[in-house]
């Protein structure tokens, strides 16, 4: 825990010179809250059973939003650090340190999925605010197993993908698009049931599915959140030992090639 103080102390620390770029960010979401929340107005008449427990389409997107955040961090964060790292030319440097595969996973991946679930934790509480989203039966306890066990899940899929850019140097960008594409069909801003037939057993056997989900039973009917914290510690329990054997692997490899200051 040391050491993923100190990454998260070091990355901070870079990422608060950059106030302006963090406050657009913060903006860009309350913006993107807004946008839902018109079409939502545009759309009433959405049939409640495909809503996941959600009392609007705005409720429904307005977590969906929230959720992704988080999910982007935990699946994308460490390729994008990795990346990052590369670039600036200090990927060598931390490598050649006495620092594991896993401390060097965790490490790198804490300071986004940190200021992933602030974020979040802000544009829930700004649309509660601002546009009345209603969580008065929120069951927070169960939002945060929910939130928890998802980022410990998805964080095998940002190992993995960590393991790809120390491969293959710009995998960030299939990082990026699959974290993206995963949110798009399991239920991030709509429902699965509008999907084609042949896409919804994909949508449904997909862990976001079961993050979405999860986190709208907690926050919107307080209960029933308990199956999909079941299903994503299943997730959480094959993936990620894989995860980090093909970290470990991908970051012995790049090593032995003398490829680690390459981008």
């Amino acid at each position: 825990m040391t050491l993923v103080a100190a990454f998260v102390q070091r990355d901070f620390g870079i990422t608060r010179s950059y106030r302006f770029a963090v406050m657009l960010e913060l903006a860009l979401g309350l913006m993107n809250l807004l946008v839902y929340f018109f079409i939502s107005r545009t759309f009433k008449d959405v049939p409640a059973s495909d809503l996941a427990g959600a009392p609007s389409y705005f409720a429904f997107a307005a977590v969906g939003i929230a959720m992704t955040t988080v999910i982007d961090a935990a699946s994308a964060g460490i390729a994008v650090s990795i990346r990052e790292e590369q670039l600036t030319g200090t990927l060598e440097a931390v490598v050649t340190q006495p620092v594991s595969p896993l401390g060097l996973a965790v490490g790198m991946s804490g300071l986004p999925f940190v200021g992933a679930t602030v974020r979040a934790a802000i544009y829930l509480f700004l649309a509660t605010v601002l546009l009345d989203l209603d969580i008065a039966s929120a069951d927070w306890g169960g939002a945060a197993a929910v939130l928890g066990m998802s980022a410990l899940a998805l964080s095998s899929l940002g190992i993995a993908s960590g393991a790809m850019v120390l491969l293959f140097k710009r995998a960030d960008v299939i990082a990026g698009f699959g974290a993206f594409a995963m949110g798009l069909l399991s239920g991030s801003v709509f429902p699965i049931s509008v999907l084609p037939d042949w896409l919804r057993p994909i949508g449904e056997a997909m862990p976001t599915r079961f993050a979405f989900d999860g986190l709208r039973a907690a926050l919107f009917t307080g209960k029933g959140w308990g199956d999909d914290v079941l299903a994503l510690s299943l997730f959480a329990a094959v993936l990620v030992p894989a995860a980090l054997w093909a970290f470990a692997a991908a970051l012995k490899a790049a090593k032995r090639a003398g490829s680690i200051a390459e981008y």
